[in-house]
């Protein structure tokens, strides 16, 4: 009956995952295990219901089945994702004490990435030294965490010092190192500093994704080089980058930095021609783009397109 349970929660119909562990719990030989629970509560966090996380762990302590390290770390990363720090320090502490359930390095990556995110750095170089401490060695996602959270707050010396770090350790710098520095530099415009890292990153031979190129993108535009996001978009052809909603956004919003309606229209049309769903933000990037031109009947149309679209159940955000 268990994988019936991971079907169902596949699905979010967390009432019935609940009534199949109902009913295991009724059959001897079928005993809801720590794995039945944690695809259970995987389901909960998926779906926000995080007033049923409690609930369950409840019941697994009544019936003395102890969470693992891998339930807690999606717990952990669910709460992080929403700000429920609170609840995320409560199950991280009781990590930190448990005999058989204890903060590994992924863990640690969950941890720095939710504080990162959010620009406080203060509080990831807290938890980076106590994960050290408590003897978790970091791996080379979790330098390029703090490198991103570096860069999004303009902490340039502290960014070079863990690269640094990551040389002397031998860790390798990976397209996630560089596409973390480049977006630092494309944030604020620095295109000099945006062409040279992704110059090395090319001599390196290091792969370009598509983050590489919307960072690309997204720098000239807040630089004003409008010239260079054409030149950008037609590497990123030449080198067979997936056109994405992420891409076509980038380009989208350069072409709104640039007042050029038009070609962003082209954009726009070219994106769902190759059949790739916008998302809210798209949708926001145009409104804002023909409201600065007074074009209402523009923005009444996107919008219309966009509600035919939530209704259909095809926006994704």
């Amino acid at each position: 009956m268990a994988p019936s349970t991971s079907a169902y929660c596949r699905n979010n119909l967390i009432e019935e995952g609940f009534s199949i562990i109902n009913q295991m719990k009724t059959v001897p030989r079928c005993q809801p295990d720590v794995y039945t629970y944690s695809t259970l509560l995987k389901a909960c966090v998926d779906a926000s219901r995080f007033e049923l996380i409690d609930i369950l762990y409840q019941e697994m302590d009544e019936r003395l089945i102890s969470p693992n390290t891998v339930t807690q770390n999606i717990v952990l990363s669910g709460f992080g994702k929403v700000g429920m720090y609170d609840q995320m320090e409560r199950v991280l502490s009781g990590m930190l004490e448990s005999k058989t359930c204890k903060p590994d390095v992924w863990t640690m990556n969950i941890i720095l990435s939710v504080f990162g995110n959010k620009g406080h750095v203060d509080l990831m170089e807290r938890w980076y030294e106590k994960f050290r401490n408590f003897g978790i060695e970091p791996e080379t996602r979790t330098f390029n965490i703090l490198i991103g959270a570096y860069g999004k707050k303009r902490m340039y010396d502290n960014m070079s010092s863990v690269m640094e770090y990551m040389r002397k350790l031998q860790f390798p710098w990976t397209t996630s190192t560089y596409n973390n520095v480049i977006e630092a530099f494309a944030d604020v415009g620095d295109a000099k500093n945006m062409e040279y890292t992704f110059d090395q990153m090319r001599a390196e031979d290091m792969k370009a994704d598509t983050k590489t190129f919307c960072c690309l993108i997204n720098g000239y535009a807040n630089a004003g080089l409008f010239h260079k996001v054409i030149s950008s978009v037609q590497l990123a052809a030449k080198f067979e980058i997936p056109e994405n909603t992420s891409l076509y956004k980038a380009v989208i919003s350069a072409c709104a930095k640039a007042d050029d309606l038009v070609e962003m229209e082209r954009v726009f049309k070219q994106m769902k021609d190759k059949q790739c769903l916008p998302d809210s933000r798209t949708y926001s990037i145009m409104v804002e783009a023909y409201r600065k031109e007074g074009m209402n009947d523009k923005i009444y149309y996107l919008e219309q397109e966009k509600q035919k679209m939530i209704a259909n159940g095809a926006l994704s955000d």
